[in-house]
């Protein structure tokens, strides 16, 4: 692993945004230089220290689950190296962490699938007996398994703000029942073909999400990151019991550790972040990526 980087400072290309995680240069008209940083959020707030190695655990994983999952979906991902692409000087902050991806027009939908019970599926479960409008059976612990896995979208939330679970009907008016079919169905497969594969090494992944934009020819394509401990939850499968959250390989060892801190009502500053939770939350990310690609 390289030093941390907690910001790229890369001149030789404009940049576009910066993300909780990832910041986006323009690599001419059509393509995108995507940085994985070292930078960890958590209930919205980026903490003020990094997680050594997070970002390339990131991407490693990313280039992994759009190998894998090539075939049911096109995406971004473009076979050049990030390194030819920056001054010799920057090479140092892209090594390992970058991508040079398609430029996309992004859909305004975050494309969530779950197939255990958990987070604010859970929450809103136990209010409604149903998750974004989806019934589901009575009777539901936390953490039980779904009968099938369903799709639950949410809006896209600007930096700092909460995303917004939603009805699918709402993602039918936002982007067409068309396109919005198409998004749930590829969404279900890329699901459990993942799960799948993860539960034969040890790992259930709770729920994730994916996010879609189109080419220039309006095709649904694969972009952003994929099935990583960011934008999934992972579960050990052989801690896993119903009625109680498992301990996860992502950043749920980080909440948990900031829902103890007194005091800190989850808005930036952020607490500082003690040398044994940044060491045993990149632990979890490493193990993560050990068991899945090995």
């Amino acid at each position: 692993m390289t030093s941390a980087l907690l910001q790229s400072s890369i001149r030789s290309l404009p940049l576009l945004s910066r993300g909780k995680v990832r910041e986006n240069y323009a690599v001419g008209p059509d393509r995108l230089l995507m940085v994985a940083t070292d930078r960890i959020s958590a209930f919205d707030v980026i903490m003020a220290e990094p997680i050594p190695g997070k970002g390339e655990i990131l991407t490693r994983m990313a280039r992994f689950w759009f190998g894998l999952l090539h075939d049911v979906v096109p995406n971004h991902l473009l076979d050049v190296d990030p390194e030819t692409v920056v001054a010799p000087d920057e090479r140092d902050q892209v090594r390992g962490r970058a991508m040079v991806v398609k430029r996309l027009k992004p859909l305004p939908i975050e494309a969530v699938v779950r197939g255990y019970l958990a987070g604010s599926g859970w929450k809103d479960y136990q209010a409604s007996g149903a998750v974004c409008g989806v019934a589901l059976p009575p009777g539901l612990k936390l953490a039980s398994k779904l009968p099938a896995p369903i799709f639950t979208p949410a809006t896209k939330a600007e930096l700092g703000e909460h995303d917004e679970n939603i009805a699918f009907a709402q993602m039918e008016q936002a982007i067409g029942s068309k396109l919005a079919a198409q998004v749930r169905d590829i969404s279900i497969t890329l699901y459990q073909r993942a799960a799948d594969y993860a539960a034969a090494r040890g790992i259930l992944i709770a729920d994730t999400k994916f996010e879609f934009g189109l080419d220039e020819d309006g095709i649904l394509t694969l972009m952003d990151e994929v099935l990583t401990p960011d934008s999934s939850r992972f579960w050990p499968a052989d801690t896993w019991a119903e009625g109680s959250s498992p301990p996860s390989f992502d950043k749920q060892f980080l909440r948990d550790w900031l829902e103890g801190v007194p005091g800190w009502n989850k808005q930036p500053p952020p607490p500082t972040l003690p040398a044994e939770v940044i060491a045993h939350t990149v632990a979890r990310y490493r193990e993560a990526l050990q068991r899945l690609t090995a």
